[in-house]
């Protein structure tokens, strides 16, 4: 593809330009010449852009587009793009559209038939993904969870099948009490890392099981602060060949005398068959979370 801004000149297009998500070091070449040329950056928060754009030397005029920007905000901008402005959108961090403002604008702008071209760059979830250890090969981003507990657990009921890597963006105040839903829900099992302060002074990435991951959080006060990706390893289906009658029936026995997780180890012990498989099981046999 070619770069139109070679010939050092932009007509009518609409350039969705990714920012750093915590290190400025991570602003492509690319996006500051965009940012440089555009006739007007539209940003989410002008205030906060400000600091990028005077790092970067960047002069260019701004205008506030965010998911609470009108519908005449949206028409101002497609009404400059006809007349042959040219425009770069940019989110507070990251890539445009990706949990931030931006699709009602972009649909606009293709249904008007005005070029719209991505400057690819930072993008949260990817970066954490890259680094999780987790199987990156077929994964589902959910934005944020919901706030309210009882909708945060029929969101997760409704992926609890789903044999991708499932992702989620998660702020501070509410880690403990998502974790406890993904527990409630997902069991204490399922393997799960948490990503933290992506490309900045205190980047963490906290791996382990729910139970585990939960208990790292409790005992570090420090590791709830800052913006974080929640991912969580997709379903494994367990096959019937598996568990034959002999080992559901022992695992029944169990269960009745001891919560999941240890009914679910000592059946592993004896059958020789996977604990994570048999747990996996005895939570589908039993239709809810963890005991």
């Amino acid at each position: 593809m070619s770069d139109p801004t070679d010939s050092g000149t932009l007509l009518g297009t609409l350039y969705i330009v990714a920012t750093p998500i915590g290190n400025l070091g991570d602003m492509v070449p690319r996006a500051i010449d965009i940012l440089h040329k555009v006739s007007v950056i539209a940003a989410e928060d002008t205030r906060h852009s400000a600091k990028l754009l005077q790092h970067f030397g960047i002069q260019t005029k701004t205008m506030a587009y965010h998911d609470h920007s009108d519908d005449a905000r949206v028409q101002a901008i497609i009404d400059r793009l006809v007349r042959g402005d040219s425009i770069a959108l940019i989110s507070d961090a990251g890539t445009p559209l990706i949990s931030d403002p931006g699709y009602r604008l972009v649909h606009a702008a293709r249904q008007q038939g005005i070029r719209v071209e991505p400057i690819p760059g930072a993008c949260a979830l990817v970066a954490a993904l890259s680094a999780s250890g987790l199987p990156s090969n077929r994964f589902c981003f959910e934005g944020f969870l919901p706030a309210k507990n009882a909708a945060r657990e029929q969101v997760l009921q409704s992926l609890m099948s789903d044999p991708r890597t499932l992702i989620f963006y998660e702020s501070p105040h509410r880690i403990e009490a998502s974790l406890q839903s993904v527990m409630t829900v997902l069991g204490g099992q399922r393997e799960i890392v948490v990503a933290r302060e992506i490309t900045k002074t205190f980047e963490t990435f906290l791996a382990g099981t729910v139970a585990e991951v939960i208990q790292m959080l409790a005992s570090d006060p420090n590791q709830k602060r800052g913006e974080m990706v929640l991912m969580i390893r997709g379903f494994e289906e367990v096959k019937e060949k598996a568990i034959d009658a002999d080992a559901e029936r022992l695992l029944g026995l169990l269960c009745e005398e001891l919560p999941l997780k240890k009914a679910a180890a000592l059946a592993a012990k004896i059958t020789g068959l996977k604990k994570n498989a048999l747990y996996q099981y005895g939570l589908e046999m039993s239709g809810k979370g963890a005991r």
